[in-house]
Formats: structure tokens, C-alpha cells, sequence
């Protein structure tokens, strides 16, 4: 348990191997030459590779380091590892030594066959490749039982270059976003600027519950979230769990879960109490995309390893329990530049005002034109059960800018000013105040895709997902709305005219996708359908948008996914989609035939006994004749609807396409399992307590208070 003060400084990446430590660590023309290749994209050399991959192991060896790994993000949304020592033996009678080369590190070898690859990888040609991403720093990972490892951020791709990983295809969007972002900027006469990267804050939100109630819920065990559960009498309903005190023993875990996460360089800024109870809320501060989502990553399995330590399992499904509000992973997405300038920050001036405004115009198109790509890069099994709820945002891609913003978005196409506007202040009523300005927007926490100042807030976002698919999507299809302004630039003699022209057309044909109100009301789907806006309900429908030739094209024509990947990608999120679904419902066939049935058959059995003990007796027993009748009704329907399940899941496993698999699935088995579920939520209501054979909601949720 950690016992330390979080104020001292010193702990800050303290396990990471950063720049500073880099330039410590390394003769100065070495390091020039390494930065150099990082700033500049020059060739590595393996000298200046042995000479870093060296100072990484003596550093790592001085933190009790005994293995490397290349630590690499495959297509399961987690990450793995493979650990070598750094043993050598350079000839047979040589003696051995402890050595880290350059090659080792520029370069590693994973069996591509054995995560999923969509066909681009088979047991008879099964090598991939690890590749360093030197933009991402290397870290030592510490376990408690003090087995600690040099992790190097990699990307993982095929032996014939296809990305097998979520990093390969965001780090091609961001270098696809930086080329079409420098190409406006040098329009607009910003020709300092060297490099434009997007920079992501992901909030991952995650319920904690004690890890002996956990170990009792094989559902939650399987699948990671609750397949029955009638609900507590008490749930959120009164509003009180948010930003409330966090109960002594949930403080004692983030306490040390943020130092662990100090420790790794993971910017662990902000902690709370979320809506439903046992729910919580880490935000770190913004970093580039691909450290982010490695960040990200990191603060799952942390989140996770902690937990255990303190009694808890950490849970980060979408949807761990039905009737309280589920987790997401809200996506705060801007552009900085080389030199710090928020591109996404509001002006001061007409030149930072064209700025802005094209890149803000040049956003909302994106997420219209390509709204169905963003809603497939959030569509998992998981998600499923949260999107649409009132609790996360509608499977409709919205933008929210808020009325003063639309308003000057409004007056820039049509040539007046935007720049200036009076701060508005508020008076709550005390005299002893300072004074108060309020935001430039309110906040609209119902929107998938809300403007919040400085950045957008992507909150579609799945708690359990990478960051990566998301970023990707984002970032490129960002990056070809750049594209088409600079294109109109690149010949224009009047650049400020044609820039003024270009993002009216734009806004114009795509101000559709604003939407300031509430997007929860049913009347929204009626309207985003009367704008043309895609709604997309089911998952699998989502998924298929992979297909989409306009979806292709756009990947293409940026370097970002190949054909041939985007239909691996494509068979993969089905495969996913499938596999999740069928061990949901097996695990609920499972539990219903052998713990649930035959628990509520025997209290039948009970209740029988006590009204054949009661006619014995010379006593009528009406109410507990109408018990056994209710009760043994309700396990009529329960079995009857368990058979249908079985039928199912039986159907699921034809032979046929993952396509069409996952049209059984949706179509079939997720309705038999509503139903399932809605009979065991009935019997738990009147089945007595001492023969329920696994802990309620109320249990759950509130045993750590």
C-alpha cells in the first residue's frame, strides 16, 4: 500500500525514461542525432540505437529491471508483452553478459497468428513485427512481488507491413492530420509552425466493487458485466453519489492508484464520485494522441492491479449493471502546435480569427460527412448497452457549439466580424465575491460531440475501448476536410477570399449536424432524421460501415488503413462482436440451469412443504398457496424462456458468415436473453434471500460505503 505524499514532484516518471533523462544519459551528438529523428523524421542509425538502447538498460538494471519488453496494443483493445532478459552469450564458449542492442530495440518479433488479424495473418505465416515508437517513451513497469520490466511502446504490424495494432493507424492519422494541417497553415502565413499534433485528455470512468462479491458473479466474472439483477430500492435516484464524499477505503486505493501512475509519467489530474453508486471518475491531463492512448492503457491496468491490492475489482464495462448509469471514456480532442498555440482556442485578432474559424468549420464537416465512421469507431458489444440511455449520448453524431459560437461561426462565413465579444458576468447574490465571467458556452453533457472552450468533447466513447480506433477516425477524417481548404488555396491569388468562400460552402452544407439542445428527447431522432443525419442503432449495423467505399476512400487517400486492412478490421470487430455476444449468453444459460432455476425450485419445494404442513394442520393457507402459484408460474417462464435460449445460441453456431452471424445474434439470441433476463430479475423479486445463490445489486453497490 502506498504510504508516500502525492505533493513531492520527485515521483513524477520516475519509471519513465524521458527526454531529459535521454539527454543525461547520452553523448551530446548522439542525442542530436535521436532527436533529430524524432523531431525530423530523419533515418535511424544502429550506432545511435546501441548507443540509446545501452543508457536504456543500464537505467533500467539501476530500477531493478531484469527483462525487456516491446509493449504493443494488438486488435483485443488491451496491450501485451513478451519479457526477454537482457542475457547474452555472444559465442559458445563466451562468457555471458547482460546486453541490450539497438536492434533489439528498433525491432521485435510476435506470433501476428495468434491475436486477431482478420485473415492477414495465418498459422503457416504467422510472423509480425514490432516496431519502436520512438514518440511514446519507455517506461519500467513495477510489480508488487518486485518482477520489474523495461517496456518499450511499439507498433505491430505484419510481415508484409499491414497494422495488426491500434498504434500503427493512429500514428498514419496523425502524420496524415499534421501534413494537411501545416498546408493551411502556411496559407494563412503561419510559416513558423513546424509539426501540428493532435493532443487527447481521455476520462476513463470505472466502478469498484468487493472482490469476494465479485468472485461470487460468474456473469460479471465472464463477461464483465451483470447478466440478471433486479434492482436495489435504492439506486441513484436521488442524485447523491455525484461528487460525493468518497468512502475512506475507495480514497485509500485512488491514492495509491494515482502515485502508480505518477510513478509511469501518467498525468493523473482529477478524481470523483460519478452518478451511480460504486462509480468513479480519473482524468488525466492532454498529451499527443498516441501517448494518450498509451497512457490510457496504462491507467486500465493500473486501475485493475490496484484494485486487487485493495480488496476491490476494478470494473470497466460499459454497462456492469443494468438500471444505473453505465461508463464511457470521454475523448477531450484538440491541436496544438510545435510552439504551444491551441488551434481550437477562441481569437483575439483577425488573422488568429481566419485561424480558428477554419479549423473549427473544418471539424464540424468532418464529423458531418463522416459521422457514420465515428459512430464505428465506438461500436462494440459492450458499448451497446449503454449508447442511446439516458446517461450517454444517442447513436446520432451531433456537434454542440453552443449559441454565442454558432452565432459567430454564423457572422464570419457571411464576412462580418467574430473576433471580439464582451465577457459576461454573473452575480450569485453575495456581496463578498469576486467577480464572476461565465464561459463562452454552457455545457450540454446529452451531446456525442460538444465544443467545451478549447477542445471538443468526444463522449461516444466506450470505458473499456482503446483510444486508438476513435483517434484514428477522428484525426483523418479531420485531416481530409484540411486537405480540400488547402487544395482550394493552392491556386487562389486572393487566399483570404477564397478562404472566406471555401468555409461558407462548408458551414453551409454542413451546419446540419449542429445541434444546441437536448439529445436525449425522443423528438431528436425524428429531427436528426429530417436533417439526413445517419442514425445508426444497432452495433452490427455500425460495425458494417467499415465496408463503405466513402469510409475506404478517405483511409486510402490518407495513407491511414489499406483495403485489405479495413477488411480485416471489418472481420475482426464482427469476430469480436460475435464472441462477446455468444459467451454472454452461454454464461447466462450456465447460471440459469445451474445456480438460478434449481435455487428458485427449491424455495418452491419449501413453500410446498409449509402448505402441505399448514393443510396438516387444520389451517387454510391462502397466501402461501397464492405464493406457490405465483412463484411456480413465474418458473414456468423462466424455463420456458431458458429452452428459447439454448435454441439460440444453438442457431449462432451454423455455419455461416461472421455477418451472418452476427445477424443471428442480434436478431435472435439478444432477445432471448431480454427475456431470460426479465424471468431470473422476476423470481430474484420473490424468491426468499437465504436461497438466492448469488449477491444482489444492493449488495454490490453499496457494500463498500
Amino acid at each position: 500500500m502506498y504510504d508516500g505524499v502525492l505533493n513531492d514532484l520527485e515521483l513524477f516518471g520516475i519509471n519513465v525514461f524521458t527526454y531529459e533523462r535521454m539527454k543525461e544519459r547520452l553523448q551530446p551528438h548522439i542525442f542530436n542525432a535521436l532527436r533529430s529523428t524524432m523531431e525530423e523524421g530523419r533515418e535511424l542509425t544502429l550506432d545511435v540505437a546501441d548507443a540509446v538502447a545501452d543508457a536504456m538498460r543500464v537505467w533500467a538494471m539501476e530500477k531493478g529491471a531484469t527483462h525487456f519488453t516491446h509493449w504493443f496494443q494488438p486488435m483485443t483493445g488491451s496491450t501485451a508483452e513478451k519479457h526477454d532478459s537482457f542475457l547474452d552469450i555472444p559465442g559458445l564458449d563466451a562468457k555471458p553478459l547482460l546486453r541490450f542492442s539497438g536492434k533489439s530495440l528498433i525491432r521485435g518479433e510476435a506470433d501476428g497468428s495468434s491475436f486477431p488479424s482478420g485473415g492477414l495473418r495465418a498459422t503457416f505465416e504467422a510472423r509480425g513485427y514490432t516496431a519502436w515508437d520512438m514518440t511514446s517513451p519507455a517506461f519500467v513497469k513495477q510489480d508488487p512481488q518486485g518482477v520489474n520490466v523495461l517496456c518499450i511502446p511499439t507498433a505491430f504490424c505484419s510481415f508484409s507491413g499491414e497494422a495488426l495494432d491500434e498504434k500503427t493507424p493512429l500514428l498514419r492519422s496523425m502524420e496524415a492530420l499534421n501534413r494537411q494541417a501545416l498546408r493551411v497553415m502556411r496559407h494563412l502565413g503561419f510559416d513558423s509552425v513546424k509539426r501540428i499534433t493532435p493532443t487527447v485528455g481521455g476520462e476513463q470512468e470505472y466502478f469498484l466493487i468487493d472482490k469476494q462479491q465479485f468472485a461470487r458473479r460468474k456473469d460479471l466474472v465472464y463477461t464483465g458485466r451483470t447478466l440478471f439483477g433486479a434492482p436495489p430500492a435504492k439506486g441513484q435516484e436521488l442524485g447523491d453519489q455525484y461528487y460525493a464524499t468518497t468512502p475512506e477505503r475507495v480514497a485509500k486505493y485512488m491514492r495509491e492508484l494515482n502515485a502508480e501512475l505518477w510513478k509511469l509519467g501518467v498525468p493523473a489530474k482529477t478524481e470523483h464520485n460519478e452518478v451511480a453508486p460504486a462509480q468513479y471518475e480519473l482524468a488525466p491531463l492532454f498529451a499527443s494522441s498516441t501517448v494518450a492512448c498509451d497512457h490510457n492503457q496504462l491507467i486500465m491496468e493500473q486501475m485493475r492491479r490496484v484494485a486487487d491490492r485493495h480488496g476491490f475489482t476494478c470494473l470497466l464495462h460499459e454497462k456492469p449493471f443494468a438500471g444505473v448509469n453505465g461508463s464511457g471514456k470521454h475523448n477531450n480532442w484538440s491541436l496544438c502546435t510545435d510552439d504551444g498555440k491551441n488551434l481550437l482556442k477562441p481569437p483575439r485578432d483577425e488573422k488568429q480569427a481566419d485561424l480558428f474559424m477554419t479549423f473549427i468549420i473544418a471539424v464540424i464537416s468532418a464529423v458531418d460527412e463522416y459521422a457514420a465512421a465515428l459512430r464505428m469507431s465506438c461500436a462494440t458489444v459492450s458499448n451497446e448497452q449503454r449508447l442511446g440511455g439516458h446517461e450517454a449520448p444517442p447513436p446520432i453524431l451531433s456537434v454542440f457549439t453552443g449559441v454565442n459560437l454558432y452565432d459567430k461561426i454564423a457572422a464570419f462565413v457571411q464576412g462580418n466580424d467574430a473576433t471580439t465579444h464582451e465577457r459576461e458576468t454573473f452575480n450569485i447574490g453575495v456581496s463578498t465575491r469576486t467577480t464572476l465571467y461565465k464561459d463562452d458556452t454552457d455545457r450540454n453533457r446529452t451531446s456525442p460531440f460538444a465544443f467545451t472552450g478549447d477542445k471538443f468533447e468526444f463522449r461516444m466513447v466506450g470505458s473499456s475501448q482503446s483510444l486508438g480506433l476513435p483517434n484514428t477516425v477522428l484525426n483523418t477524417v479531420v485531416a481530409e476536410m484540411l486537405r480540400r481548404i488547402a487544395d482550394a488555396l493552392d491556386a487562389a491569388a486572393d487566399k483570404k477570399k477564397v478562404l472566406k468562400a471555401e468555409l461558407a460552402s462548408l458551414f453551409d452544407a454542413h451546419r446540419r449536424v449542429i445541434f444546441n439542445g437536448n439529445n436525449y428527447a425522443a423528438e431528436w431522432t425524428e429531427e436528426a432524421r429530417r436533417r439526413g443525419l445517419p442514425v445508426i442503432e444497432s452495433t452490427v449495423d455500425a460495425i458494417s460501415v467499415l465496408g463503405d467505399p466513402k469510409v475506404a476512400e478517405v483511409f486510402r487517400s490518407h495513407g491511414v488503413f489499406s483495403e485489405t486492412e479495413l477488411n480485416a478490421r471489418l472481420e475482426v470487430s464482427l469476430s469480436n462482436y460475435n464472441t462477446h455476444a455468444k459467451i454472454e449468453g452461454i454464461t447466462m444459460h450456465k447460471i440459469s440451469l445451474q445456480k438460478l432455476l434449481p435455487a428458485s425450485v427449491r424455495y418452491s419445494g419449501a413453500l410446498a412443504g409449509t402448505v402441505t404442513e399448514l393443510v396438516k394442520a387444520g389451517v387454510e393457507p391462502k397466501a402461501q398457496r397464492r405464493m406457490l402459484e405465483k412463484l411456480n408460474g413465474h418458473i414456468a417462464e423462466y424455463y420456458d424462456a431458458i429452452e428459447d435460449l439454448g435454441a439460440a445460441i444453438a442457431a449462432t453456431n451454423e455455419n455461416c458468415s461472421s455477418y451472418e452471424c452476427s445477424l443471428t445474434i442480434r436478431e435472435k439470441l439478444q432477445p432471448a436473453m431480454t427475456r431470460v433476463r426479465a424471468a431470473a430479475d422476476a423470481l430474484e423479486r420473490i424468491v426468499d434471500k437465504a436461497y438466492w445463490p448469488i449477491p444482489s445489486y444492493g449488495e454490490m453497490l453499496f457494500y463498500v460505503i
